[in-house]
């Protein structure tokens, strides 16, 4: 079939279109008053090109105020429209936000004017493909080509008519076919070569619903909708026969969770034969999860992943993207609802199998509508607010924000809502489709374009030289700058990254800007701090960018010369040179730059500046002389050193300068000036360096010249005399002097020279001569003092102590050297002339005579056996030191666990520690057996014989096996249980306490053995708890129940007085003495009821009366001993410890049972009732208590629950009357015009509004409420009553209006709330606050007091009087009017579990 020539050409400007290139011009930025007559179709379609550069939204607020009419930088309140329901939502307008980033403007923002100009407001859809498709509420289908020609006209206003508005658009991979989606249900297919209708659909999908999206895969005979029910349908295109047909079928029923979105995963044409692309995929977005399923080969579910709690009007979003994760190109579909957007990797694997795998997650702090892939790491997202958002997806950096709120964004809610077919659709469905803007907003080519009512916009990615220059139009050439370095540095997010030689002349070129527009703009007139600012401003980044550049000869030329021409830009230069001199990034000037910065420096007397500035740089190009002397005269000592230094090579004529300025003083005497002691420390310093070969002040010394200037120095300090010597010089003055100045620091600087002296046969001379000349200097000179006689001693001793030393000192200096480390009289430095000592004592030559001499000789001998590995003796040391007896332990442990000692070593130790471990233990028991475990374990017996000490043997055994005594050595030792039973025959001994917990702890101990010694030793405690965890509950019960009748014979024998409640005083008296009888009593049945509760859940019936009766009886028995007043405390306590086992037993054994074998018991059998009767009220009171209790507290609960709802109901019917019949905002009649109705807001403080008015005024913010189905419940405040009350949180009342006549009464309760002071004032208050009335009031006041009677069921008498007049008397029976229970401080509660009954 021929094509047309307009048909080529649209198809084949399918591969050429690049938006990107169409501009836009915005008539409020330039003023461009409104024409009475508007431009034709063909005048625009014919308008040339325009050169310009396209306006962008972003930068209106960045232009000059100055020159702009007022008017111009306000924009009237434009509300975003909808298709259908335009009132669904009212934003307020913001102003539009500057992105001060350093990522600059990301995105360009254009207009496209000819395809706005003919849409006019009849736009709902749009798609684009290589050409525009724009669907219209006529139901038309506009196509225009990249030169925003409209060429097609798909439909007429007759079809509109019959199918409603095009709800969705769709073009197919090569541009050849169009799907449209129309607000009724159908369906057309049409050819964009030639305008011809293909196909009308109106059978794949249920009748009345409309269609929300149609979406053509990649296959050109495949694509799917998705209908206001919330299903999913395959279409399926044949052509058979000549005849079109389609056939349908369903993906996902809306019965089943309605799906409100759909995406199927378009492959670029270099991506066709990825291994995913057979697949096919589609996602699919419902209302509670996101699904991702395979249409090829067989229809396959391949993941489902839940959104989680969100808010119900959210809308979910998704989009597929190709993407490089981990080095691999897969595709990713991210999707959110809400403020969460999650990541979903599908890839393959060798073996063939599909992954969908989750990826990191990006948490924002807005309500997401669209989410759109600008490229594979650049995400753009809309929020609730229409502001864009783009991210950088691996970073999760947000780089730019727009405000879209001017593009009057189209939303399709009328689509979801479904009113073109009668609004069958559910209410959370039309609740989402409040802010669904799915077919407003679509991308392609990297580029995402936006429908607005009256416009279509476009959104692309900036070049960076068109984000650079954004900055520089605006002259921020700081963010510029570093714009730019971003990007030569390949850090830059979003977009591609340009050549790096291409940026970095660039950059220079905004660099001269930068300088030129510094000069030109500077201050003329002001304080000089104001001119130094604003260079300050400027110079320092240009210094920066140049180092980055490495250019340097830019920065000291071209720039240098320019800043020259102005005074105050020359002197903020050469002061930011320097952090960049010390830092060593500018290692080099040139000459002209390094004298003006030397003569600047000195002008302004910057000295310690010049200095540091000097030591880091390159001098050569200077005049030596003068900058000697210039340091010289400004006691710049350090930058002297390096001028000397670097600049001649001369290392000798610094310290020759150095020793002319301290050396006289120190001769004569006279103490030193501070500059002096500066000059003479930094002497020390630099000789210490030039001997270590680095130079002074810093960096190191050429290593061809390390020697030379080594043998210099030594030469220079070993000198008799110096050049301008007297015949009053003393001989070597240069270390006479530096010995005045600071013996000790010079000692050590040649200590540390001397480290460094391995086999250099020169520097061991130098050596040799050097020590020589100290004896020759200090000894016998009575211009030293002793101490520093003794720091040269030390020195000499550290010397001598080397194992490669080579000094040699004569006999007799050496025993003065001995004679001064071992003065007993001397303390000064104690500890450093002991570990020269010790190292001194090492030495071959006097190892003898120190054995003879030293009157201490532990520490000497443990350096002498060492020596010999002799280890045992040196354990024979630490026992006979007093001082070090403690760290005998980890000596031994280090012999035996080092790697360092050999086989025959650590068995001597072995055998020294065992024959001491008796001396071991008396020392410290705990760390013997921490050793014993750790090196000793097979021989515990031998150790316990050796030991001869029962006491001994306790303290070992304890710490080694009881878990509770510091380390626990189990762990790594397990003993033969005799020895665990040896230990609790000692705890019996010894500490009887502690046998019971050591039994708990341990489980290494026979039973049967181990309950003999407890026996033995009458340990009932201990038998008890080995008889029970032997098995034998019986046994163990008769035992602690013989304690028990042995202490209440004890407790009735003796004087009752010992029984009564002990005033403070006497506790006092007697706090050392044993406890008292009754508390032994109590501690031992408390042992019996503890076991009883433990066993009694695995016995039965008659097992557990044979243990509780007997506990009964005996607790009864002695009750009837006690007569008489004396007895009475010990009466009372015995019955108050009846009535505890009486509770405790209710659990396990049937009242009826309890009662009846009291009856029966030969005691009570024939005695009197009364005896008993005490016990038996006490249970029934039990009973009487909870039944009335559980009364009590169900009525108190009802009358809460009848009186609260009483107060709601009263709150929700209450009517509401206005104070006056106009608006209190534009004072007009409420109803304004009788041919329209228009709703009215009229709050509870008597305030009326138009509903409009209260808008205007934005003070309206709508939301859905929680909790609520249905129509959202709009929550508004008075404007007057806010507007008196300042930052006070608006009230929320109910709205009155017509669509809000019928109010349940769960929206009533959520929008009441308490109004303002000044209408509580007319007695006009919504809902009181819940509080309690007088007779809750009462009750809650008994109820506080419930434990200050002497009795449970005399604390309801108040309480229940109300309700049963029965239980009032029956409380008056137990209890005589004796007084009010609530005077009674003896009153305590006690409530016990339902008795158990076997059958």
């Amino acid at each position: 079939m021929s094509e047309s020539p307009d048909t080529r050409s649209l198809v084949s400007a399918s591969s050429q279109l690049n938006l990107t290139e169409i501009e836009a011009i915005d008539d409020k930025e330039f003023d461009i008053p409104q024409v009475d007559t508007p431009p034709t179709l063909e005048s625009i379609l014919n308008e040339p090109e325009e050169e310009d550069e396209p306006f962008v939204l972003e930068d209106t607020c960045l232009l000059n105020t100055e020159n702009i009419d007022a008017h111009s930088c306000e924009t009237s309140s434009l509300a975003s429209s909808d298709s259908g329901d335009r009132a669904h939502l009212k934003r307020r307008r913001k102003a539009i936000e500057t992105n001060a980033t350093v990522h600059g403007s990301v995105l360009r923002h254009s207009t496209l004017k000819g395809v706005s100009a003919q849409i006019v407001s009849a736009a709902v859809s749009i798609t684009v493909s290589g050409v525009i498709a724009v669907g219209t509420s006529h139901g038309l289908a506009l196509v225009f080509d990249q030169n925003q020609a409209l060429r097609l006209c798909l439909g007429t206003t007759a079809t509109g008519a019959e199918y409603g508005a095009v709800s969705a658009l769709s073009i197919n991979r090569d541009c050849t076919r169009l799907l449209c989606g129309f607000a009724k249900g159908q369906i057309t297919m049409w050819d964009l070569a030639n305008g011809k209708l293909l196909r009308t659909i109106t059978d794949a999908h249920p009748p009345g619903t409309a269609i929300l999206h149609v979406e053509f895969t990649d296959l050109p005979t495949l694509a799917v909708c998705n209908d206001s029910g919330g299903s999913v349908f395959e279409l399926s295109f044949r052509r058979v026969m000549g005849m079109r047909t389609c056939e349908s079928r369903c993906l996902f029923s809306g019965s089943k969770g309605e799906v409100c979105c759909v995406e199927p995963l378009h492959a670029a044409a270099e991506l066709k034969d990825h291994p995913i692309t057979p697949y096919c995929l589609l996602a699919m977005a419902s209302l509670t999860k996101i699904l991702v399923i395979g249409l090829k080969p067989s229809l396959k579910v391949w993941m489902t992943f839940p959104y989680g709690r969100t808010d119900p009007a959210s809308v979910p979003v998704l989009a597929w993207q190709f993407a490089a994760v981990q080095k691999a190109v897969n595709p990713v579909v991210a999707f959110c609802r809400g403020d969460t957007v999650h990541f979903l990797l599908v890839k393959k694997d060798e073996s063939g199998t599909i992954h969908v795998i989750k990826q990191r997650q990006l948490q924002l702090s807005c309500d997401l509508i669209s989410l759109t892939w600008l490229n594979s790491r650049t995400l753009v997202l809309m929020d609730s607010s229409e502001k864009l958002h783009v991210l950088d997806r691996p970073s999760q950096d947000e780089l730019e924000t727009l405000d879209l709120h001017e593009v009057q964004l189209v939303y399709n809610s009328s689509h979801f809502k479904s009113l073109a077919t009668g609004g069958n659709v559910s209410q959370a469905l039309a609740l989402v489709g409040e802010r669904a803007c799915y077919q407003s907003v679509c991308s392609y080519a990297g580029q995402i374009f936006y429908l607005g009512t009256k416009s279509v916009h476009i959104m692309t990615l900036r070049s960076w030289r068109e984000r650079v220059e954004h900055f520089l139009k605006q002259e921020r050439f700081t963010e510029a700058l570093s714009l730019a370095w971003s990007f030569h540095e390949g850090t830059a997010k979003a977009g591609l990254l340009p050549d790096p030689a291409t940026v970095s002349s660039q950059m220079v070129e905004i660099l001269f800007q930068y300088v030129e527009r510094s000069l030109k703009k500077c201050p003329e007139q002001g304080k000089i701090q104001v001119l130094e600012q604003h260079f300050q401003d400027m110079v320092p980044v240009v210094v920066d960018y140049c180092l980055l550049l490495q250019r340097t000869d830019l920065l000291f030329n071209q720039i240098y010369s320019r800043l020259l021409e102005n005074p105050v830009a020359r002197g903020v230069f050469l002061e930011s040179l320097e952090p960049y001199i010390l830092s060593e990034r500018i290692g080099c000037l040139t000459a002209p730059v390094m004298r003006d910065l030397l003569s600047y420096f000195q002008e302004n007397g910057m000295m310690e500046s010049v200095e540091g500035c000097l030591v880091h740089m390159d001098i050569t190009n200077l005049d030596i002389q003068q900058v000697v002397r210039m340091c010289w005269d400004n006691q710049l000592y350090d930058a002297m050193i390096y001028v000397f230094n670097s600049g001649m090579n001369d290392y000798i004529s610094p310290m020759e300068k150095l020793f002319q300025v301290i050396g006289p003083p120190l001769q004569e005497g006279k103490p030193l000036t501070d500059e002096q002691v500066i000059m003479g420390n930094k002497l020390l310093v630099y000789i210490s360096c030039s001997l270590a070969g680095r130079a002074y002040p810093l960096g190191d010394i050429p290593e061809d010249l390390v020697p030379q200037v080594k043998n210099q120095v030594f030469e220079f300090l070993i000198r008799l005399h110096t050049v301008e010597s007297t015949l009053e010089e003393e001989v070597h003055p240069y270390i006479r002097t530096l010995l005045h100045f600071d013996t000790r620091e010079f000692l050590n600087v040649l200590a540390l020279t001397f480290e460094d002296f391995k086999n250099d046969k020169q520097a061991l001379e130098y050596q040799q001569r050097i020590v020589d000349i100290l004896l020759k200097v200090m000894v016998d000179n009575s211009d030293f003092t002793p101490s520093q006689v003794g720091c040269l001693f030390t020195f000499l001793a550290r010397q001598l102590a080397k194992p490669d030393n080579t000094l040699f000192v004569n006999r007799k200096l050496f025993d003065q050297v001995l004679e001064f480390l071992c003065s007993p009289d001397d303390d000064t430095r104690h500890t450093e002339r002991q570990q020269v000592r010790h190292l001194l004592f090492l030495s071959e030559a006097v190892r003898l005579a120190t054995w003879r001499t030293s009157k201490r000789p532990y520490q000497i001998c443990e350096f002498m056996y060492e020596q010999k590995h002799l280890y045992d003796r040196i354990i024979d040391c630490y026992l006979k030191d007093p001082l070090r007896k403690e760290e005998i332990y980890n000596y031994v442990h280090n012999i035996l666990s080092l790697p360092g000692y050999s086989p025959k070593d650590k068995q001597t130790a072995r055998r020294k520690a065992l024959e001491h471990v008796k001396e071991l233990v008396r020392i410290n028991p705990a760390k013997t057996a921490e050793l014993v475990a750790g090196h000793f374990g097979g021989e515990v017996e031998c150790i316990i014989t050796a030991l001869q000490d029962d006491y001994l043997v306790f303290q070992l055994l304890k710490n080694l096996l009881d878990p509770s005594e510091g380390p626990n050595p189990q762990a790594v030792l397990t003993l033969r249980p005799d020895l665990h039973e040896l230990l609790v025959g000692l705890l019996c001994r010894f500490c009887p306490r502690q046998v019971t917990p050591f039994l708990q702890t341990s489980q290494h101990y026979r039973l049967e053995e181990t309950i003999e010694i407890t026996k033995k030793h009458d340990l009932r405690e201990a038998t008890s708890y080995l008889l029970e965890k032997k098995g034998d509950v019986q046994g163990a019960f008769q035992v602690l129940l013989q304690t028990l009748k042995t202490k209440l014979h004890t407790l009735t024998q003796e004087n009752p007085e010992l029984a009564r409640p002990r005033s403070e005083d006497e506790d006092a008296e007697e706090a050392d003495d044993d406890q008292t009888p009754l508390s032994v009593v109590e501690e031992a049945l408390i042992d019996l009821i503890q076991l009883c509760h433990r066993n009694s859940h695995g016995l039965n019936q008659q097992q557990r009366e044979a243990l509780w009766f007997p506990l009964l009886e005996a607790m009864m028995s002695p009750q009837k001993l006690l007569k008489g007043p004396s007895a009475k405390h010990t009466s009372e306590a015995l019955k108050e410890l009846t009535m505890k086992v009486l509770n405790s037993m209710s659990s396990f054994i049937a009242l009826p049972a309890i009662i009846q074998r009291i009856l029966q018991d030969p005691v009570y059998g024939k005695g009197k009732l009364a005896e008993i009767q005490g016990l038996i009220l006490g249970m029934l009171e039990t009973f009487n208590y909870e039944q009335t209790l559980l009364e009590t507290t169900t009525s108190l609960l009802n009358s809460d629950l009848h009186w609260s709802l009483a107060h709601l109901r009263k709150a929700v019917s209450r009517g509401l009357h206005p104070r006056q019949d106009h608006c209190n905002i534009c004072l007009q009649q409420y109803k304004r015009r009788q041919e329209s109705e228009e709703e009215i807001i009229i709050f509870s403080c008597g305030h009326l509004y138009h509903c409009q008015c209260l808008q205007r005024k934005e003070q309206g913010v709508m939301g859905k409420e929680p909790g609520l189905v249905g129509d959202g419940v709009h929550s508004w405040s008075c404007y007057k009553c806010t507007s008196r009350q300042g930052t006070r949180p608006a009230d929320r009342v109910s709205v009155v209006g017509g669509r809000m006549r019928a109010t349940s009464l769960a929206q009533t309760k959520v929008t009441s709330a308490y109004r303002g002071a000044d209408t509580e004032a007319h007695g006009r208050k919504d809902l009181a606050e819940v509080t309690l009335d007088s007779q809750q009031i009462q009750a809650w006041d008994q109820l506080r007091c419930m434990y200050r009677g002497p009795s449970r069921l005399a604390i309801l008498t108040d309480i229940g009087h109300s309700h049963s007049s029965e239980k009032a008397g029956l409380l008056n029976t137990a209890h005589p009017p004796t007084g009010s229970i609530y005077h009674s401080e003896n009153f305590s509660l006690k409530l016990s579990p339902p008795p158990v009954v076997e059958e």
